[in-house]
């Protein structure tokens, strides 16, 4: 492009030079001749007048007498009658300019000069006009490798910005140029750079969050299986499979429930539900992990408590915090359901050494974590909460206390429930 860009303009200035150039060098050179001999007929016009006078005067004309009136490279010739011809200087050999004029008296002045004076002028001006041409084509020359530079960088930078983004690197390069149109294509670059960059980042946190999600269910899942493998009663395989089927629902709710929030976090499906079920769920399927730990885990609070959400979303709230505090924490870990104003919180506590000070309210950051886990997990669970509407707060930092708060409905029966050691 930076080679046909240069060859066009060096195209438009040579032809403008040749169209120009050539009627300058005719009108030129015909001025330059009109000019050669409107000198030799004022010449031949004044040396007219002196012979004249010289006549008048004396009646005779002489050499002597005109030699000083001709100057330098003319030749003149005066003809008077009953004399003898009057040559002053030499006379021309070659192409001449002539004019003759005849006086009062009779006589004839002719004044001749070589063309050749006037060929050397025709050559001094086309050289000047030349030389003129010469600085024209450098100069557009020198302007066309700038203006192609101008015009051929940006497009190599716009192309290998695009080539950037077809190998994924989606970073914008917020480069302009100087010209519209290019600053137009870069302004659109940008912007789908910046589009592919946040859709790369919403692939990866769902890569993400699947993974940190789906562990625990498939685990569970895989311990209900291994249960049925190893029992040939009927009744356990039927409580078994019937517990794996549960299981697998919440599975899919998952997967749902991921691929929405991945396509936007604020869409929900809240429904009024009652918490103790959803309670009571986390309890059975975190009883064998935190038996095995040498653990309990219990629940108390007030019971029957309606909330809206979405039951598959609040149990993955719970599971996230049971699961951290199995991972993290220490002791027994407690449920603690109870009512503020217009909202349900459940609350899930344990006996461990809590979070530390350093980490504070970035706990729910993501990749913040302060053993080694993927720090997920929290942040996934808060950003649950908030698409149905409630919220996920750290109460306590030692012992810690994690509150989920859910809107809810008018209770119509509420008794205290004494902790049960599952």
């Amino acid at each position: 492009m930076r080679r046909r860009l240069i060859q066009s303009t060096l195209a438009v200035v040579l032809v403008v030079i040749a169209v120009f150039g050539v009627s300058l060098v005719i009108v030129e050179t015909r001025t330059i001749s009109s000019t050669a001999q409107e000198r030799v007929d004022s010449e031949a016009v004044r040396l007219v007048g002196i012979v004249d006078s010289r006549l008048i005067a004396t009646g005779a004309v002489t050499a002597d007498m005109l030699r000083d009136q001709v100057p330098e490279g003319r030749y003149a010739v005066i003809r008077v009658p009953g004399q003898r011809p009057i040559e002053i200087g030499t006379k021309p050999t070659g192409d001449t300019i002539s004019s003759s004029r005849k006086g009062s008296e009779g006589e004839t002045v002719t004044v001749e000069e070589p063309r050749s004076a006037v060929t050397r002028e025709v050559g001094r001006t086309l050289l000047i006009i030349g030389a003129v041409a010469l600085l024209a084509v450098i100069a557009a020359v020198l302007l066309a490798v700038r203006q192609a530079n101008r015009l051929a960088s940006p497009l190599t930078d716009l192309a290998e910005t695009a080539e950037r983004l077809g190998s994924g690197d989606p970073r914008p390069r917020h480069k302009r140029y100087g010209v519209q149109e290019l600053d137009r294509v870069a302004d659109v670059l940008d912007a789908s750079a910046e589009r592919i960059g946040r859709m790369l980042t919403a692939e990866r946190r769902l890569a993400a969050d699947a993974s940190h999600q789906l562990r625990t269910p498939l685990t569970a899942l895989s311990m209900r299986l291994e249960e049925i493998t190893l029992t040939d009663d009927p009744d356990t395989v039927k409580e078994e499979a019937t517990i794996a089927l549960t299981q697998v629902e919440r599975l899919t709710d998952v997967v749902e429930r991921l691929l929405t929030n991945s396509r936007d976090p604020r869409t929900g499906s809240a429904v009024t539900f009652d918490l103790d079920e959803v309670i009571q769920q986390q309890l059975a399927e975190w009883r064998p992990a935190y038996r095995s730990a040498g653990r309990a885990i219990v629940s108390s609070g007030k019971r029957h408590l309606q909330a809206v959400g979405t039951p598959g979303a609040v149990a993955q709230v719970l599971a996230a915090l049971i699961e951290n505090s199995l991972m993290h924490g220490g002791g027994t870990v407690a449920l603690r359901t109870r009512v503020t104003g217009n909202q349900a919180v459940i609350e899930v506590t344990d006996e461990g050494p809590g979070v530390p000070a350093d980490l504070g309210a970035r706990i729910f950051e993501r990749a913040i974590s302060g053993h080694n886990s993927t720090g997920i997990g929290l942040a996934v669970a808060r950003d649950l909460a908030e698409a149905d509407g409630g919220r996920l707060e750290m109460l306590q930092a030692a012992p810690p206390v994690f509150g989920l708060f859910l809107s809810r409905t008018t209770v119509k029966r509420t008794e205290e429930r004494e902790p049960t050691v599952r």
